[in-house]
């Protein structure tokens, strides 16, 4: 409770006054002191604008932190039929359930067009340049630098033309983990 009051700045007493509740009750309540009841739990949450589930999270458990400079991101290159796709991974969070992977991606002049991609979980895509023809299930559209992509992976998908070079885009994948 004491980092969500923290995340939006907000001191203790003033939480309290805005919940309802006494200075002192919201300080047992931080401390684990006093186990408040939902309806006081409640309060809280919506002045603090998260739902109560948030209070029950094992935050220490969940915490990750990836920090990669500028150009030392680990490089993947693919050899199989998407050689030519240089990928770079910025990062990475395995905590708790959920996997997630950026990577900047980009396409050497020998890259060949890949639109059967399929894998687990949800991808975003940010294309930072190039344009190209993208195809995801049995739709396809033109995307170009600015241009973002958001969907299940599940389905077969990926650049089908390739339009204007060069191409790099920024790719996340969230995975839950099983």
């Amino acid at each position: 409770m004491r980092a969500q009051r923290a995340a939006v700045d907000m001191s203790a007493g003033a939480l309290a006054t805005r919940a309802g509740i006494s200075r002192s009750m919201m300080s047992r309540i931080e401390r684990g002191l006093v186990s408040p009841s939902i309806e006081v739990l409640d309060k809280i949450a919506t002045v603090l604008d998260v739902p109560i589930s948030r209070f029950f999270a094992d935050q220490v458990r969940r915490l990750d932190l990836s920090h990669v400079p500028a150009g030392k991101g680990l490089k993947i290159e693919r050899v199989d039929a998407v050689q030519g796709y240089h990928y770079e991974l910025l990062g990475h969070l395995l905590s708790g359930n959920l996997f997630v992977e950026p990577y900047l991606i980009t396409l050497s002049k020998d890259a060949k067009p890949y639109p059967t991609f399929q894998h687990p979980g949800v991808k975003f895509i940010y294309m930072l340049s190039g344009r190209v023809k993208y195809r995801y299930g049995s739709r396809t559209m033109e995307v170009k630098a600015g241009d973002s992509l958001l969907f299940d992976a599940r389905a077969l998908h990926g650049a089908e033309v390739l339009r204007e070079r060069p191409i790099s885009y920024l790719s996340l994948v969230f995975t839950l983990r099983e």
